[in-house]
């Protein structure tokens, strides 16, 4: 894959993650009715949105150490909750290992060592 089309796709997964965790914690399955404090877990997930939009490597590195926080609150709420929200959380588990692969692929093959050997 191109390193275009992998900075598209991390945009888009972050954005659909994003979007998850959001309509999950407000309407989808919140721990209170009418949504709950929960849906600031987003705020971490804004950090990296500018850098991934501008291809920066620096931030497709850090943004792949992030994601695991997402994906273990995915395994741990799968595990504990019940539908729906246990649906929801393995979609978000989903969505943060794509996301890791995507930006450890965009870093790897970005990295200055492989930019010269072409």
């Amino acid at each position: 894959m191109t390193p275009k089309l992998l900075q598209r796709t991390a945009v888009t997964l972050l954005l659909a993650l994003i979007t998850l965790c959001l309509a999950w914690e407000l309407w989808l399955a919140p721990l209170r009715p009418g949504g709950s404090w929960l849906a600031l877990k987003v705020l971490p997930l804004l950090a990296p949105l500018r850098g991934l939009l501008h291809g920066k490597r620096y931030t497709f590195q850090w943004t792949t150490l992030m994601i695991w926080l997402y994906f273990t609150e995915g395994v741990v709420r799968a595990t504990s909750d019940r539908a729906p929200s246990s649906t929801l959380a393995l979609v978000e588990t989903l969505l943060a290992l794509a996301l890791f692969a995507v930006c450890a692929l965009y870093a790897r093959n970005t990295a200055p060592s492989r930019m010269t050997a072409q």
